[in-house]
């Protein structure tokens, strides 16, 4: 098991240098400069400053000079500050990171809520009208985008229940009630895209789950049908729900970056936003590096749930 951990780890080495390579290759290809976007800000920097201001951030220097650089910064954990704010860019992240962890929280804990329990019910009533309703809900949450769903919701709540949540964010520990109620509808919004992949990944696994000959001899001896689904079949049957779990992180990173934007709410995915429209080549960076970091973290948690769910896994594995 520590093997199979440790060589876990050393994969996600080169996942993240991939991954910075690529973003600060798209960020050096995009059309745009952040300097001259800066100076548009300010108005009065002439061309010196410009020449000034490009070696002291040493974006001069060859791009792959930059990128070592840069990459050192990350490693030593000091990114730098932003080149349009000129605020460090760990207090930027540390104010943002709390809200978008809360709001993919919040999200897959309403997904997983409604996923595993209706998807249980749509494979124990196969090809009855709940199963039905349960496979249109699925098919529903992959086709509706996040945006169209987020923007109908806020709209809907207002004019058909007078109600918007709060504007301004409040954490969990100034206001709980008032911090449910704004992270309500987008958490709603993401678990909605989270359920509906989960749901249709559960009940096919539970059908296939309630074929096998252990199931069938649980049913043989007069078991009570509760009991033979959440004790015997439905363990087994979350193996590859979790594992989609894991992988629906990233569906959940990106759309906040929609939601949060949709939804005005100062999180990681709003942060690159306004970083990529500034050219603020350090913060996105280090931001994309940050949640491409959390991916990996996750999904090894993942990986390491397999030794609970199946123990004979980490023993083929490890």
């Amino acid at each position: 098991m520590q093997k199979y951990v440790l060589r876990r780890l050393l994969l996600a080495v080169p996942v993240l240098l991939l991954s910075s390579l690529i973003v600060f290759s798209l960020m050096r290809v995009m059309p745009g400069d952040a300097l001259i976007a800066l100076m548009g800000e300010s108005g009065n920097v002439g061309q010196k400053e410009l020449a000034k201001l490009r070696k002291d951030l040493g974006l001069d220097r060859p791009y792959y000079e930059q990128y070592l650089l840069w990459l050192w910064q990350m490693v030593s954990l000091n990114p730098g500050d932003s080149i349009f704010t000129n605020e460090p860019i760990p207090v930027s992240l540390k104010k943002a990171i709390p809200v978008t962890v809360e709001l993919a929280t919040l999200a897959m804990i309403i997904g997983i809520a409604i996923a595993v329990p209706v998807g249980v019910l749509s494979a124990t009533r196969q090809d009855k009208p709940s199963d039905y309703v349960g496979r249109v809900v699925a098919v529903s949450g992959l086709s509706i985008p996040d945006f169209w769903l987020g923007t109908l919701v806020i709209t809907f709540s207002a004019i058909w229940v007078h109600w918007i949540p709060p504007i301004g964010y409040v954490s969990l520990w100034d206001s709980p009630w008032r911090n449910l109620q704004q992270f309500l509808l987008p958490a709603a919004v993401l678990g909605f895209r989270l359920s509906a992949a989960t749901m249709r990944m559960t009940r096919s696994t539970v059908l296939e789950t309630l074929r096998e000959d252990y199931v069938r001899t649980a049913w043989a001896k007069g078991l009570a049908g509760r009991i033979v689904v959440y004790k015997h079949a439905l363990k087994n049957a979350l193996i590859p729900v979790v594992t989609l779990t894991g992988l629906q992180i990233g569906v959940l990173l990106s759309g906040a970056v929609i939601v949060e934007t949709v939804f005005a709410w100062p999180g990681i995915g709003r942060l690159i936003i306004e970083a990529i429209h500034t050219r603020d080549y350090p913060l996105v960076q280090a931001a994309v590096v940050l949640m491409a970091l959390l991916f990996v973290v996750v999904n090894q948690g993942v990986d390491l749930c397999y030794r609970w769910l199946d123990p004979r896994v980490a023993g083929r594995r490890g």
